[in-house]
């Protein structure tokens, strides 16, 4: 294992990150705010208790994953795709790097900016809402799992992807609508029967419910069942985007 190689990328994508700071790290800080303020402070106000806390309380966890789901699609995607686009890329492909080492490169600089920005909400999240974490450990584990998870599909859509277009439309057409109708303003018992049995084969879904766990002790499945479903997604999609890399899918012409 190459570690210098892929410490080295991790950090060339940190301080990438910093250098668009305007750009990936307040904007969704300052959008979380506002829907705590509208959703969590106004309309909280005349929604009782939702899993036994309020619903300020109740909003925050779906919020953070929110972030951390787009925020690791958007860094991996946006940064292979412009390593292509630049031709910059073919520089790791003739250094002294595994595929493994530049995925991974990829995957743990993602991984490190939805940790910020994450616990930037959180900490917004004690201030406005008084609400943090009851179990740290699944806090971090969960969050790092599904940002893993989402920056392996940002690499393998920054891969698959001919325009920018087809970077945002994974965004427009997948990501957003799943995440919003998998529990981030509602919980899913408040959902028709209908709805409730089409939201088990919503992927957001489990990421949620796991995540919210962590925050109030209460989910709509078993924690192991959200976890388990999570795990295998992350190691499947971990597994192509590795595949993908190794062969040189449209890195190599």
């Amino acid at each position: 294992m190459n570690a210098v190689g892929t410490v080295t990328l991790m950090k060339r994508e940190m301080k990438r990150t910093f250098k668009i700071i305007n750009q990936v790290i307040w904007p969704p800080v300052i959008t979380t705010v506002l829907y705590v303020l509208v959703f969590g402070l106004a309309l909280g106000t005349r929604i009782r208790h939702v899993q036994g806390v309020s619903y300020a309380e109740f909003l925050i966890p779906g919020l953070i994953m929110l972030q951390v789901i787009d925020s690791s699609y958007a860094e991996c995607s946006s940064s292979v795709f412009q390593g292509r686009f630049m031709n910059s890329i073919q520089e790791m492909l003739i250094a002294p790097m595994s595929a493994s080492e530049i995925l991974f490169g990829y995957i743990l600089g993602s991984v490190a900016r939805a940790v910020i920005i994450a616990n930037i909400i959180m900490v917004l999240g004690f201030v406005l809402v008084h609400t943090v974490p009851q179990d740290w450990a699944l806090y971090f584990g969960i969050m790092i799992v599904v940002s893993v998870l989402f920056s392996a599909l940002g690499v393998i859509f920054g891969l698959l992807a001919e325009k920018f277009d087809h970077l945002a439309a994974f965004v427009t057409f997948g990501i957003t609508p799943l995440v919003f109708v998998g529990g981030v303003f509602t919980a899913v018992q408040f959902l028709p029967q209908a709805l409730r049995t089409a939201s088990l084969f919503n992927p957001m879904f489990y990421t949620i419910d796991a995540f919210r766990f962590s925050f109030t002790g209460q989910s709509y499945l078993p924690l192991w069942v959200s976890m388990g479903a999570v795990s295998a997604l992350m190691v499947v999609a971990v597994a192509i985007a590795l595949r993908m890399t190794a062969v040189g899918y449209k890195l190599r012409t």
